[in-house]
């Protein structure tokens, strides 16, 4: 398979993910919650609030108000698991085909709402993208830091949130040498959050980018721009993704990846 073949590949399944019924797109509410029960929606009878350990989500409700975990319906309370648990939970209610997945960022808690019927899903027409250009598939070398390292950043929702990163990619453009920050990935790839002057006057101005695992003998890899991509919040502002760190900002223009989405 050529390369262009294998970029056409990635663009069809991230496309298709983002399409999913409760996909990226369907998104339609993060509801933080607090210590004390209360609805999501004012009125409505199921109560839901944070664990006290800020790391689970506490639902109460009867058999009638069509709520599923684990099979069965919800009739009493029960203590669902985070996202950033090994064993996550998630909520369903048939009615209505909404899932409803508890998430947990820095020790708040928090329900996100996903409905088929989302109107950012509806209007979904594509994404804007640059034509496949391999000459921004560059060579990049990773080097880890010697521990743990958080940097502070602004999240798209106005809080700052500690980013957690792993090492640096060093890699060369036209205009010379340039350092990513970028954390590591469950599976040993890489994954970075970056700004060119492509986004500058977009919502959200930047973008992420994966990368393969680098060689464990010398840290090579490839970074691949032209696989750089929106990030979620760049579909819906329900989304909290953290801004570019410090020195992940690049002067000249990356012309290839995601641009924009298209809507009807």
């Amino acid at each position: 398979m050529s390369d262009v073949e294998s970029w056409q590949r990635w663009r069809t399944r991230r496309e298709t993910r983002l399409r999913a019924p409760h996909g990226t797109l369907a998104l339609v509410g993060t509801h933080w919650l607090d210590d004390e029960p209360a609805p999501i929606v004012e009125g409505e009878p199921v109560l839901w609030s944070a664990g006290p350990d800020g790391k689970t989500v506490v639902v109460t409700a009867k058999a009638e108000h069509g709520l599923v975990f684990d099979g069965k319906p919800i009739d009493g309370t029960v203590i669902l698991r985070s996202d950033t648990d090994e064993h996550p939970d998630t909520v369903t209610a048939p009615d209505y085909d909404f899932l409803l997945v508890p998430i947990e960022r820095e020790g708040s808690a928090a329900l996100r709402v996903y409905d088929p019927n989302a109107a950012t899903l509806l209007a979904f027409d594509g994404i804007e993208t640059f034509d496949y250009d391999p000459s921004w598939a560059v060579p990049a070398k990773f080097t880890p830091f010697d521990g743990p390292h958080v940097e502070k950043v602004l999240n798209a929702d106005g809080v700052v949130r500690g980013l957690g990163l792993d090492g640096t990619v060093e890699f060369e453009l036209e205009d010379g040498t340039h350092s990513f920050a970028a954390a590591l990935t469950a599976g040993g790839g890489l994954w970075i959050v970056f700004a060119d002057p492509t986004t500058a006057a977009a919502k959200p101005f930047f973008r992420f980018l994966s990368a393969p695992a680098p060689a464990e003998d010398t840290g090579s890899l490839t970074l691949d721009f032209n696989r750089a991509y929106l990030a979620p919040c760049a579909f819906t502002d329900h989304y909290v993704c953290p801004v570019p760190p410090k020195g992940n900002r690049l002067e000249i223009p990356v012309r290839a990846g995601e641009l924009a989405v298209k809507t009807r």
